[in-house]
């Protein structure tokens, strides 16, 4: 029995996979536990548990949901590799510094053999290195390994402030500790990012989307009865409240009374009444909800794309910020959906894209291509082997010492 903690940050996407993944570990007989901002008790199978920092006494939370609102607002006019280091500066590297400040208790209480740190969570392989723990990374964002492709001076100061952040932590590794050199699980396909010449300890394997727990409901039957095509609508946690009724106003202006039924991700008192044709709801089921969907339209996340994908749907995508706008270019070169731009989104352009790529077949075909791309690099099992694969050779290393 190997102990694993995970580390993660406070974002759904980068959570999600972990619990596919922590769940086989767990059924695979390992102790495994989750060091998180969010309550994930309710999700994670019984005999694993969930650190939350804020139980750490001492520590001032920072970082709650008043703060995330007012980070998300000011950020709203920031696009491209400005909002990635918008996001650095004002989330990542505070968030860094505050969990590497809570993870020593959780790390001295549950005494992990090994960390799996999320690449934007840094304390986790900061910690790691400081109290002489293996780790391995987590990526669900591809920017973490393209950057310095795409943007070679961006890498350099996001190496500069990752430096600085594990000095402050108390560790003087002059290079950039975020992603495992051991092994660093990718959560997508290289022929989805069209990646070909990286490193060995990056390790493609596609998105972990099987068996995941879910606390969100759904009325099924009603959804049975509704011959319509069926369309889900998501667009993560970039927007601001006041942003997002900007966005659902162009939603609805574009499929009121539309020969499709909306399932649409938003909080139902966000406005009044909605069209007759559209399911809101603040959560939802999204795995169990793909199979019975015939397009997504979303703000191209990995994750919400490469789910979509897996399950071979066409795609309109609307990048806001952070690394959107390179998943977005993928689909649109590789065929599988219609890319929009955010700040000259009007309605009669959801509904022109929404048509296209639900009549125009080949969106859907190319979708499937890369769906079995993922499938073809292994998904959960091929993570657990890995994971094993690195454990037995710690273990083959400390025999050997």
């Amino acid at each position: 029995m190997v102990k694993f903690l995970f580390v993660v940050p406070p974002f759904w996407g980068h959570i999600n996979p972990t619990l596919s993944l922590g769940k086989a570990l767990h059924k695979a007989g390992h102790s495994v536990s989750w060091a998180s901002m969010i309550d994930l008790n309710h999700l994670i199978p019984d005999g694993t548990v969930c650190y939350q920092f804020q139980d750490v006494e001492s520590i001032q939370n920072e970082f709650d949901t008043t703060y995330f609102e007012e980070v998300k607002r000011k950020g709203q006019g920031v696009f491209g590799i400005q909002s990635i280091q918008y996001l650095y500066e004002k989330v990542l590297i505070p968030l860094g510094l505050y969990m590497g400040q809570c993870l020593p208790k959780i790390i001295n209480d549950f005494n992990p053999d090994i960390i799996i740190n999320d690449h934007q969570a840094f304390a986790g392989a900061i910690c790691a290195v400081k109290h002489s723990i293996p780790y391995a990374t987590s990526i669900t964002a591809p920017a973490a390994i393209t950057a310095s492709i795409d943007f070679p001076k961006f890498l350099e100061w996001e190496t500069e402030q990752i430096i600085m952040l594990q000095k402050s932590l108390g560790v003087t590794a002059e290079t950039s500790l975020a992603c495992s050199k051991n092994i660093s699980l990718v959560f997508s396909s290289k022929e989805f990012l069209s990646i070909n010449d990286i490193p060995p300890h990056y390790k493609f394997v596609g998105p972990l989307i099987e068996d995941r727990p879910t606390d969100a409901s759904f009325d099924w039957e009603h959804l049975k009865k509704i011959t319509l095509p069926k369309v889900l609508i998501s667009i993560g946690t970039v927007f601001s409240t006041a942003s997002k009724k900007d966005f659902f106003l162009k939603v609805i202006e574009a499929f009121k009374d539309a020969n499709y039924c909306i399932i649409l991700v938003a909080d139902p008192t966000l406005f009044e009444k909605w069209p007759d044709n559209f399911i809101v709801q603040s959560n939802v089921p999204q795995l169990q909800l793909l199979p019975h969907i015939q397009a997504v339209i979303c703000h191209a996340g990995h994750n919400t794309v490469c789910e979509t994908m897996a399950h071979g749907l066409p795609l309109v995508v609307i990048p806001i910020a952070f690394d959107q706008s390179h998943v977005a270019t993928r689909v649109e070169e590789l065929g599988c959906g219609i890319r929009l731009k955010f700040k000259r989104l009007k309605s009669n352009h959801l509904f022109t894209a929404l048509t296209k790529v639900i009549e125009d077949t080949s969106y859907s075909r190319s979708s499937q291509q890369i769906g079995n791309s993922f499938k073809k690099a292994g998904g959960i099992p091929i993570a657990l082997k890995l994971l094993d694969a690195f454990t037995n050779s710690l273990i083959t290393k400390e025999e050997s010492m």
